[in-house]
């Protein structure tokens, strides 16, 4: 059977599955493999088996973090993802350990040319509540946008645009200056 290819980048779907699959084991070193399971009749189950004794645990079993490294990772891999992705904290029940496998993993769907990939790029919108992955993108405040509260709804600040950024920053964790409120997006009182 000839191994169907994805005609942009010329990769089987089988060995972005097998990438998929190494990936997982670099983010999870207790997992080294993606199973699907068949319980009955039209319905698939997903798991994921340990690298050692391989057990078969089943997602429901899956920590939240986990479940949510797997989708971002297989969104990452897809041969034709979606042109814009949308994620809620990106972070939740991740360990901070991963944040920056989490930061590749966008960075693979936004510039895929520097991925070897030759598909379109895809519009990532995340928002996050975590210094840690902000401070991830310290060198590169045209990819963050502040959103202001108000009595109004709210207001969005591309962090670059700051004529202050560069004095504020200078010698400070990004998460850190967001975080003492100096950068803004903190509730104001009512």
């Amino acid at each position: 059977m000839q191994a169907i290819r994805d005609s942009a980048s010329g990769v089987s779907r089988s060995e972005r599955f097998e990438t998929l699959n190494d990936e997982i084991g670099r983010w999870f070193p207790e997992f080294d493999r993606i199973l699907f399971d068949t319980p009955n009749s039209g319905q698939r189950a997903l798991l994921l088996r340990t690298r050692k004794n391989h057990y078969k645990i089943p997602a429901t079993d899956l920590s939240q973090g986990t479940l949510l490294s797997l989708a971002i990772l297989t969104l990452a891999y897809l041969p034709d993802p979606p042109s814009v992705v949308g994620l809620e904290e990106p972070d939740r029940g991740i360990h901070p350990r991963l944040l920056r496998q989490v930061q590749d993993a966008l960075y693979c769907l936004s510039y895929p040319e520097n991925f070897d990939e030759k598909r379109e790029p895809v519009q990532v919108i995340a928002t996050t509540h975590s210094p840690y992955l902000l401070d991830l993108y310290r060198d590169h405040p045209e990819e963050i946008v502040i959103a202001h509260k108000t009595n109004e709804g709210a207001r969005f600040e591309r962090l670059s645009e700051r004529p202050d950024i560069e004095e504020i920053l200078e010698d400070v964790p990004l998460g850190e200056v967001w975080y003492s409120g100096i950068l803004g997006g903190v509730p104001a009182e009512q």
